[in-house]
């Protein structure tokens, strides 16, 4: 133990053993002395004098000298008094010499018969086996050997206060050394170690104080001591040591104090027996400095508490700890300090007082710090301040630069810190996510997307996510390959940096340009995968990007072709899984992939357009994967269902000799291919659908023909009359069977030598032919208007028409109502939804 300090005004005047003396203890032996304080490791006894001559009756004494270890293992089951005693004293010395000494002892045996002498009725042999027994715990082995053989319980009987003050300093250090590991804490708390540990607190003895609160303190890492001292009133007496001459008793107290003030209770006992005073002052004592770094995080602890809080202030206290903070160069001072205020900010009262006291400024000024440890610890602290949201502006203009000078720490714990800090300093605040970009963030951030460290990598998502609320700089990260660095936290096996990953793709794929990047990327494939989680705010935020993902129809077709589809519609059938987001994911999907919509839920909506590429491959059953058109295009001729395809956009042809062509008008309000000249050499080019001409010259005709007239009614009816015309015409229902419309597919389907026919070249049409083409070409002149799949062959349109006022009333609008148009029997005719004659041409 190191030796006392001086003299200190109000700590009290140190007793003979606290001033470094060596006081010999009295008794049968006359020069024995053990380990003191304060002048180190005083001299040992080798040689035992009995104070009284031998009796004169009986056996002459036989003086025996051995320098044997073995020897004097085996004198210690002698039934003598006077040899159980030398023995022991001689095990100590030899003991005390080094680990090997102890383990050779430990092999003859010398354990076994030292604990049953510790509690050996004469009072020396007692003393000198304990010591043997305290010296030697110090080795690994012989304590798994005093586990095994449960020795705490002898060892707490003799802290008594009837016992030696050498016994009690021994075996009280043998429970320290013990306490180390779990199994021996759980015996001395069992058996009732604490108490006598807490009363020998107040011993005069200042190596039993030591060893006695150096137990205490690793028993109290454990949730249970920390209750029971609590109750056998530990305070006062730890508060007392702060006051003793020697710094290890002086750290040691207070290391326990940081550990049993993490308990509300104990603050407020601590709290109560003007704890904070013996801190205060120690913090205050530039000769302590030593104690400064426990002390803070006692403090920091108390700072927990609103009332603690408000005390500190009051006194004065809070402002002298944060000029602390900011003028110690002792990296270990900073940090606790910025520790404390950590603890205390995580309570809104705190936070306003620690605003109040202009904590921001001290803040900001240790983020300057040359040291990691600090760096860390500040920002952790700044983070906890964000809560505040006059703290949150206060940090902004002169924080926020040093923060992200941080992010290109080599160090990964001040890079995770920073990136966290920024989070919370971003989160609905504008203004900083603005400062974040003005003190060149972005790339840094990026980066810190590929960290090793989890935490850093969600915050670093979570700060880009915060600043793409803003147009300008959402464009700013995009360009610098925000979707590109997005894959690799998505394949994460975190929870927290899958959930933060998602939504910053959820941020970022509102553009399209994002969108194609991400997809061009790889990145679809983690994020589908990541609908499958078991993790509820991983697979909500990644139905909500899955959402914003399946705005165009290339992302959405290849959504579903990697399986989100399936694992939406599985997601929608559990209750407990199911969310509002999956349910508008799966709509969103399919509304931007129309085909796959229409051949799996058999209906297109009014809002549904029907654009180019668009197939009809036939009803799907759930869970079954629509093949690609181009898939479906090279598959040889088969006797299946013709593939009806939707396609008026022109080739986008490439190669040498390629000329400027002139446009006819009609053909750029259609866009219409361009006429190439036939010498261009063409270029290997990736497969594209057929182009329609015949279905071009449908839209352009209706559009000439049928967009000019009066109303929607009028319209309706003559696009009825219009489809039917080019797909056979009028069809008597006696005569239906009659009409081989199969047999004009298979041919058309054999001149193209494919199983994909372009609608345009279909001239007799059955149901589902006539009600696809209807629907293609009202979208393009602006009928709004249904597909709807029935059984069969069946097919049909639905439109909302007003009808006319009742007759003597006008001015009265009338709310549309649904019809069904017939474009079979009597092409044109408006059959109101519900009624017989709509059922009866569903069906029949």
């Amino acid at each position: 133990m190191e030796a006392p300090r001086g003299r200190t005004a109000g700590w009290g005047a140190p007793s003979p053993q606290q001033a470094g003396h060596i006081l010999p203890h009295h008794g049968l032996w006359s020069g024995c002395a053990s380990w003191r304080v304060g002048g180190g490791r005083a001299g040992l006894c080798a040689v035992l004098w009995p104070q009284q001559p031998p009796p004169t009756t009986g056996f002459d004494t036989l003086s025996i000298e051995s320098k044997k270890a073995a020897t004097v293992v085996l004198m210690l089951n002698s039934p003598e008094e006077e040899v159980l005693a030398k023995a022991c004293d001689a095990i100590y010395k030899f003991a005390s010499k080094g680990d090997e000494n102890k383990v050779t002892l430990l092999n003859l045996g010398a354990v076994e018969p030292l604990f049953k002498l510790i509690s050996h009725e004469d009072p020396i042999v007692r003393k000198n086996a304990t010591m043997a027994f305290g010296i030697m715990a110090s080795n690994s082995d012989v304590k798994k050997l005093l586990r095994e053989l449960d020795v705490t319980n002898s060892l707490i009987a003799r802290l008594v206060p009837e016992e030696d003050v050498i016994i009690h300093e021994f075996a009280s250090l043998c429970l320290a050394r013990m306490a180390v590991e779990y199994t021996s804490k759980v015996q001395i708390f069992e058996q009732g170690g604490l108490e006598p540990l807490i009363r020998l607190l107040s011993s005069p003895d200042p190596d039993v104080k030591k060893n006695s609160v150096e137990c205490i303190y690793r028993l109290v890492q454990d949730f249970q001591s920390r209750a029971a001292v609590r109750e056998l009133n530990v305070i006062p007496p730890l508060l007392e040591l702060l006051k003793s001459e020697y710094p290890v008793i002086q750290l040691l107290a207070l290391k326990t104090l940081g550990v049993i003030s993490n308990d509300k209770e104990t603050r407020i006992i601590l709290r109560e027996n003007q704890g904070l005073e013996h801190l205060f002052k120690i913090l205050e004592t530039k000769e302590f400095n030593d104690l400064h770094v426990e002390a803070l995080a006692v403090v920091a602890n108390c700072l927990e508490d609103v009332d603690t809080m408000q005390l500190i202030q009051q006194t004065g206290g809070l402002k002298k700890l944060l000029s602390f903070a900011e003028t110690s160069t002792i990296p270990d001072i900073q940090k606790n300090a910025a520790k404390a205020i950590s603890k205390a900010a995580y309570d809104s009262e705190n936070r306003k007082i620690l605003h109040e006291q202009e904590v921001e400024k001290c803040l900001i000024n240790l983020l300057g710090t040359d040291n990691d440890g600090v760096k860390t610890a500040v920002s952790q602290a700044i983070s906890a301040m964000c809560e505040n949201l006059a703290s949150k502006d206060a940090f902004g203009i002169q924080g926020i630069p040093q923060l992200v000078q941080l992010l290109s720490s080599d160090n990964e714990e001040v890079k995770e810190a920073a990136a966290m800090a920024l989070a919370n300093l971003t989160t609905a605040n504008p203004g900083n996510a603005s400062s974040v970009a003005e003190a060149e963030g972005i790339e840094p951030l990026i980066n810190v997307l590929s960290a090793k460290r989890d935490g850093a990598v969600a915050n670093a998502a979570i700060v880009l996510t915060n600043m793409a609320t803003q147009e300008p700089l959402r464009l700013s990260i995009q360009s610098h390959g925000i979707m590109n660095a997005i894959g690799e936290p998505l394949q994460s096996t975190n929870s927290q940096v899958q959930s933060k990953a998602v939504l910053t793709v959820a941020a970022f794929g509102c553009d399209a340009d994002a969108r194609t990047e991400l997809r061009n990327a790889g990145g679809l494939e983690p994020l589908v995968k990541l609908l499958h989680s078991r993790n509820e705010e991983v697979r909500r935020n990644a139905c909500w990007a899955a959402v914003v993902c399946a705005s165009d129809e290339l992302t959405a077709v290849e959504l579903c072709r990697l399986g989100a589809l399936d694992i939406l519609e599985e997601i929608n059938l559990s209750m407990g899984r199911r969310n509002h987001f999956s349910e508008r994911a799966l709509d969103k999907l399919l509304d931007n992939n129309l085909s796959q919509k229409y051949s799996q839920m058999g209906y297109l909506s009014f809002s549904n357009i029907i654009t180019d590429s668009f197939y009809d491959y036939g009803q799907v059953k759930p869970g079954v994967k629509l093949l690609s058109l181009e898939e479906l295009s090279t598959q040889e001729l088969n006797d299946r269902r013709a593939v009806i395809l939707v396609n008026i956009k022109p080739p986008e042809v490439k190669g040498k000799g390629k000329k400027e062509e002139e446009k006819p008008k009609e053909e750029e309000e259609f866009q219409i291919a361009p006429k190439i000249q036939e010498e261009v050499t063409l270029e290997k080019l990736p497969w594209l659908p057929p182009f329609d001409f015949i279905l071009l010259d449908y839209i352009k005709d209706a559009s000439k023909t049928i967009l000019p007239l009066a109303t929607t009614k009028e319209q309706v009816v003559a696009l009825a009359q219009f489809v039917a015309g080019n797909m056979g015409g009028p069809i008597e229902k006696d005569k239906l069977h009659d009409f081989s419309w199969e047999l004009h597919i298979s041919e058309i389907k054999f001149e193209q030598k494919c199983n994909v026919i372009p609608i345009g070249k279909i001239k007799k049409g059955t149901f589902y032919h006539r009600a696809l083409l209807f629907k293609v070409i009202a979208d393009r002149i602006g009928i709004g208007c249904t597909l709807v799949r029935g059984e069969y062959t069946r097919a049909w349109n639905e439109v909302k028409l007003v009808d006319d006022s009742p007759q003597g009333i006008t001015g009265l609008l009338l709310p549309p109502q649904v019809y069904v148009i017939d474009l079979m029997y009597q092409p044109g005719c408006l059959m109101k939804q519900g009624s017989a004659e709509a059922d009866h041409y569903k069906l029949i």
